[in-house]
């Protein structure tokens, strides 16, 4: 992994977070008890610059925590564009909402409570980007769900991907590094798509159907 130092550089090196953020940030690492689960300063500005650059009309986010990443990859929605965020964990509806009204995005997020495996069928949206930040062990499930939905030539990002490290040199995995192995074999191996793997924060693949 990267060293501390280096890290600090390429922080003080990002552009800052806005007032609303740096307010998330804080209060994610002061209430919940996972907060390393936040996309946080890097990959957050690196999640708005990528939606900058494709101007998406429709996003979808799964997996919401509290709101950060979602908040980040709306701003670069298009005029009139959407992002549906979707939550399994009743606990963050509330705290989501709350910074989601502050960041003044409450009109282009749509917050969806539920499993997402069961949501995403039923979704009529063709997606621009989707962002996959949720349950390790389903997100080759989740992909597969998706990628229909997805226009051609349309991108995925799916986070987590190095696992600490652990999808590399783990002898003896545990469920959740099993699917992040198996998403990551199964997209390699996916002739529908290409791909890359980024190693920003704990590890980002940019995905790109064909």
């Amino acid at each position: 992994m990267i060293k501390k130092e280096i890290e600090q550089y390429i922080e003080e090196h990002t552009t800052n977070e806005n007032e609303v953020l740096y307010k998330l940030n804080r209060a994610t690492h002061l209430k919940t008890f996972y907060p390393n689960m936040l996309s946080g300063h890097v990959q957050g500005k690196f999640l708005e610059m990528i939606s900058y650059m494709i101007r998406p009309q429709f996003i979808l986010e799964i997996g919401t925590f509290t709101g950060y990443s979602a908040i980040c990859l709306a701003k670069g929605l298009a005029p009139g564009g959407k992002l549906i965020t979707l939550e399994s964990n009743e606990e963050m509806e509330n705290f989501a909402l709350e910074y989601i009204g502050m960041s003044g995005m409450e009109d282009r997020i749509e917050l969806m409570m539920g499993d997402a495996l069961e949501i995403i069928p039923g979704l009529k949206e063709q997606f621009d980007l989707v962002f996959i930040d949720a349950d390790k062990e389903q997100y080759t499930g989740y992909y597969e769900l998706v990628l229909p939905k997805v226009r051609d030539g349309g991108f995925i990002l799916a986070d987590n991907v190095i696992w600490g490290g652990k999808a590399v040199y783990d002898k003896n995995p545990d469920k959740e590094t099993k699917g992040i192995r198996r998403f990551n074999e199964h997209v390699k191996n996916d002739p529908r798509v290409e791909q890359v793997m980024l190693s920003v924060r704990d590890g980002l693949m940019l995905i790109r159907k064909l």
